[in-house]
C-alpha cells in the first residue's frame, strides 16, 4: 500500500533529470520519468498519469498540443480541477475531480516529445 503522506514539494524538487524511463501501460506510446513516477507513488497519482496518456489518443485539442502544462489544483474540500494548457496559459482541456486524495494543493507535470515529466526534468 502506497502512503501517499510521503509526498512533498521539496521532494520533487529534487528531480532535475531523469535516467530511468517508465512506459504507461494503457497508452504504450507514452512514456514518464522517475520524478513523475515518484509523484505517483508516493502520491497515489497514478490515475493522474493515466488521464494525461489516454487524452494524447482520446482528445484532439490536447493531441495537438506539441507542449502541454498538466495542473492539478486541489480543493481545501478535496475536490479538485485538472487543466492542460499549451504552456501559454490557454487551456485546452479541464476536468474537475469530485473526489482527490492527493497530498499537495498544487501540482504541475510536462508532457512534451511523448514524455510526462516533472518541470523540473524538462
Amino acid at each position: 500500500m502506497t502512503d501517499t503522506k510521503t509526498l512533498t514539494a521539496a521532494a520533487l524538487r529534487q528531480f532535475t533529470g531523469s535516467e530511468t524511463w517508465y512506459r504507461h501501460q494503457l497508452n504504450r506510446l507514452v512514456l514518464y520519468t522517475e520524478g513523475a513516477q515518484y509523484l505517483a507513488q508516493h502520491g497515489g497519482a497514478y490515475w493522474l498519469l493515466a488521464t494525461i496518456a489516454i487524452a494524447q489518443t482520446h482528445n484532439k485539442a490536447v493531441a495537438a498540443e506539441e507542449f502541454q502544462v498538466w495542473t492539478l489544483q486541489v480543493n481545501p474540500d478535496s475536490t479538485g480541477l485538472l487543466t492542460c494548457d499549451d504552456g501559454n496559459r490557454n487551456v485546452v482541456y479541464s476536468e474537475s475531480i469530485p473526489f482527490a486524495d492527493f497530498p499537495l494543493a498544487e501540482v504541475k507535470l510536462y508532457f512534451c516529445n511523448d514524455v510526462i515529466m516533472l518541470p523540473g526534468e524538462y
